[in-house]
């Protein structure tokens, strides 16, 4: 793994001087990115670059944006569990020049959004991670998309057991928007790597 891990490390651009470099960790519910960012983050700290993480579920819109809305279950999912627009301006736009981010990010336990001020300062590499990352609107921002390839049945074992339960919800959120991202924006193809979980 280590090895998979060192090989993805040296495939990313290094940053010119001054510059920052802008990765993405692609992939589907469940399919291992959080752990890929850490793993990756030590690694790049090794080659002494400076890294901020971002993680796009951060960002999400209130509960009454994303659900109950009178669209299909997957299109909201998909179209309106982030405000896609919005993010590539206050966001994506700005991750390549900007000192500092100023970020809306949820709560989920009060369904409301607090400020989050994000220090760029001296950033060599930011880690965006999340699901549909290689949406058409926020494609371009990245100089390097790592995909992260899992089967389904293998990312479902790793919900938990009470989540699970709940099946129609998968069958009608998750997993159509997910086969919607993947026949859309063929996340595998156009990502400069693809890892195999």
């Amino acid at each position: 793994m280590q090895d998979n891990i060192n090989a993805i490390a040296a495939s990313i651009p290094t940053p010119a001087q001054g510059k920052r470099v802008v990765v993405g960790i692609d992939g589907l519910s469940r399919s291992g990115k959080t752990t890929m960012v850490k793993k990756l983050q030590a690694c790049l700290h090794e080659k002494r670059f400076s890294v901020k993480i971002l993680h796009i579920d951060d960002y999400i819109v209130e509960r009454n944006r994303r659900y109950h809305t009178g669209y299909d279950e997957w299109h909201e999912y998909y179209h309106l569990q982030w405000d896609v627009r919005a993010l590539q301006e206050t966001l994506f736009k700005k991750l390549k020049n900007a000192t500092e981010l100023k970020l809306p990010k949820y709560n989920s336990k009060s369904d409301t959004h607090q400020i989050e001020m994000i220090s760029l300062l001296h950033t060599d590499v930011i880690i965006m991670e999340g699901v549909f990352l290689q949406r058409t609107e926020w494609r371009d921002f990245f100089d390097f998309i790592l995909y992260l390839d899992c089967p389904k049945e293998t990312r479902f074992a790793r919900e938990r057991k009470e989540t699970q339960q709940n099946l129609d919800k998968f069958k009608n959120r998750y997993w159509k928007a997910e086969d919607y991202y993947v026949e859309k924006e063929c996340p595998k193809e156009r990502a400069n790597i693809v890892f195999q979980v």
